[in-house]
């Protein structure tokens, strides 16, 4: 018999709202929390917006001495692990360590300590050598993402194996797939997984407006996140964590747990055509979203909802736009799709464990958030993105997508578990 991974535990850190019930409140209700940068003076800077978190450590549990030690990023992720695991009801010295495991997604790692120490090491980069006499003592742990993904195993006492998945934007996606194919391959009956990301820093911001990615409508920063809508002039960066309880579905209910959904089906593709560009037709990802929905088994009759990458960027849009279209045909215009990163901006590696935290949400309460901001639907983004309010639908079964540079598309199918009241 297969072995199947369902969640049972979800943790939140995200703009707006800290929380799993923060989160989707926000969502729900189609709020967006992007606003202008407080984090650092980017006054500098082309865009100068930001989903930012309202997040103090002290009030959220953190001792002074993890607050001292800890990467903003690790942070969220520590914070968000322990709301999962109560979540979860998990009784940690009940479980096997050694069938524990840890698999967390980001993308830039522990870049706001590294760019602090270097700003303090460099004297403002006055200095070529880094003089470490005025760096922290933990600074080779920003270095290594995997110190991250050790303080979570640390957390939960997981002595299985324990990695971090860093595969730029849809970073936060593949963790979870990954965490679900270890269950399913035997190696765990656990897996605190997920994605975190704290990357609102200078160098982050420069980056994105060099490639002009961001957008600069700084003077209406709410609404400058417009996926699938005409005006739309690019994503707007956040930051944040999503963590999750992943469990063998018969180690669960053994257990007396509450599922969340199922990690029906996972794929992950990648274009390798060029670091920022797509192609429009949307191949890469239409493979991604195949070969998930065949994991998983389900046709496009069978997919209540579409939680899309839904960037704001041109190219995404179009792109994504036609994969739905290529691997769902005609289908794809009944089904409704939204995309979070409106209210909450993208978080890079974590924005995929929130979508999924989101999209479990619209799973247990019947409701699909709403793309935020979609006035001005593009004639060529021509299905349906449900704008700006809530809809109240049953939904079973979810296809959620993500896109990154580097040329990464994953897709990964979300089910309600059968027998599992929600």
């Amino acid at each position: 018999m297969s072995r199947r991974a369902v969640i049972t535990g979800v943790g939140v850190v995200a703009p707006g709202a800290i929380g799993l019930k923060s989160y989707w409140k926000l969502l729900s209700e189609g709020r967006s929390a992007t606003r202008v940068i407080t984090n650092f003076d980017a006054s500098p800077y082309r865009s100068r917006i930001a989903g930012e978190v309202d997040f103090d450590p002290r009030r959220e549990g953190l001792s002074p001495q993890e607050i001292r030690r800890l990467d903003r990023a690790a942070q969220f992720a520590v914070v968000s692990a322990r709301e999962a695991v109560a979540d979860a009801g998990l009784e940690l010295d009940q479980i096997d360590p050694t069938r524990t495991g840890v698999a967390l997604g980001t993308a830039v790692g522990c870049t706001t300590s590294l760019e602090e120490e270097f700003v303090i090491g460099s004297d403002r980069g006055r200095n070529w050598e880094v003089d470490q006499a005025y760096t922290v003592p933990w600074l080779y742990d920003y270095f290594t993402p995997s110190s991250m993904a050790a303080e979570l195993a640390w957390l939960a006492g997981a002595e299985g194996p324990v990695s971090v998945v860093s595969t730029g934007c849809t970073s936060g996606l593949d963790s979870v797939g990954y965490a679900a194919e270890l269950i399913a391959e035997g190696g765990v009956d656990v897996a605190i997984t997920g994605g975190t990301e704290a990357p609102l820093s200078p160098i982050t911001t420069v980056c994105f407006d060099v490639i002009r990615a961001s957008s600069t409508r700084n003077d209406e920063p709410a609404s400058a996140c417009r996926p699938f809508d005409r005006t739309r002039d690019g994503l707007v960066l956040g930051e944040g964590a999503a963590i999750l309880v992943l469990e063998e579905l018969e180690h669960a209910r053994r257990r007396g747990a509450r599922i969340y959904g199922e990690v029906a089906g996972f794929a992950s593709r990648c274009n390798a055509y060029h670091m920022t560009g797509l192609h429009p037709e949307g191949r890469e990802m239409s493979d991604a979203i195949d070969v998930a929905m065949a994991g998983a088994r389900v046709s496009a009759r069978d997919v209540d909802y579409i939680n899309a990458h839904g960037s704001g960027t041109k190219q995404n849009d179009l792109h994504e736009t036609g994969a739905f279209k290529r691997s769902l045909g005609a289908a794809a215009y009944d089904i409704p799709v939204s995309g979070f990163k409106s209210m909450i901006g993208h978080s890079l590696g974590a924005i995929g464990s929130l979508e999924i935290a989101g999209c479990l949400m619209a799973m247990r309460e019947g409701v699909i958030a709403p793309t935020a901001n979609l006035h001005e639907p593009d004639p060529q983004c021509d299905l349906d993105y449900v704008p700006l309010v809530a809809r109240e639908k049953q939904v079973d079964t979810v296809l959620t997508v993500g896109s990154g540079f580097g040329g990464f598309q994953s897709a990964m199918v979300l089910r309600n578990v059968e027998g599992d009241a929600r």
